[in-house]
This record gives C-alpha cells, structure tokens and sequence, in this order.
C-alpha cells in the first residue's frame, strides 16, 4: 500500500496520540476518577480512532478502488466523494 508509506509518519504519530488517549483511560480508571471523566476520555479517544479510520477509508478508496489517473471530475470520482462525506459524518 504505497499511499500508507507516504502517510507512514503522520499515520504513526496519530497512533501514538491514540495510544496516549488509551494511556489516560487506564490512568484514570485505576486512580477511581469519576465515571464522567473517564466518559470523556473514551469519547475523545473515540473520535481519534474515528477519524484514523476515515483517513485510511479515504485513501483506500482513492488508490485502491478508484484510478488514481482518472480525472477527479470523473461520475466515480464525485462518488467517492459524497461516500466519503457520508462515511465521515456517521464517525462523527
């Protein structure tokens, strides 16, 4: 997957927030914070995972299912595009 190596060092360092988010969670849960905290820790790390997932759909979808030549004008094209904003809006 040659357009994950391009992305590889913004990808990993979104893991690694991720990893911290999850961090705090188990923190948090093991010093008895309140439930609300910990709510919102989960909520937060969440997104963060939502939105990864929504970067690697996007690009999956422009190098693996559409034609990277292709005009970015093209019927499939505008497709994706609205795809995306659906897929992105129900991650939310």
């Amino acid at each position: 997957m040659a357009h994950t190596l391009r992305e590889k060092e913004k990808l990993t360092l979104r893991v690694r927030r991720i990893r911290g988010q999850i961090d705090a969670i188990e923190r948090a849960l093991g010093e008895e914070k309140d439930c609300g905290d910990v709510l919102q820790l989960i909520t937060a790390a969440r997104g963060a995972m939502n939105g990864l997932m929504a970067e690697l759909l996007e690009d999956h979808v422009r190098f693996h299912v559409l034609d990277p030549a292709r005009k970015p004008t093209s019927a499939q094209a505008i497709a994706a595009d609205e795809l995306m904003e659906i897929v992105r809006s129900y991650l939310k």
